[in-house]
C-alpha cells in the first residue's frame, strides 16, 4: 500500500510538471529592411549586398525587385 501511494504521488508530480510547463511557442522577430545608401550600381550577388549592408550596421541584405537593388535587413 506505501508502495502504490508512493508511485502514484510520483507520478501525479511529473504530470502537474509536465501540464504546468504547456506548449511553448516560439516568437520570431520581425525582419525591417531598408533601401542601402553606400551600394551602387545594380545588385547581381547578395553575398556582396550582404557585405555592404554590414558597413552599414545592418545584419543583412539582399538584392531584389525588378530594378536589381540593395535591401539591407535587420531584425526590427
Amino acid at each position: 500500500m506505501g508502495n502504490s501511494l508512493r508511485l502514484f504521488a510520483t507520478f501525479f508530480l511529473v504530470a502537474m510538471l509536465l501540464l504546468a510547463t504547456g506548449p511553448t511557442t516560439s516568437v520570431e522577430a520581425r525582419t525591417c529592411e531598408s533601401k542601402s545608401h553606400h551600394f551602387k550600381g545594380k545588385c547581381l550577388s547578395d553575398t556582396n549586398c550582404g557585405s555592404v549592408c554590414h558597413t552599414e550596421g545592418f545584419t543583412g541584405g539582399n538584392c531584389r525587385g525588378l530594378r536589381q537593388r540593395c535591401f539591407c535587413t535587420r531584425n526590427c
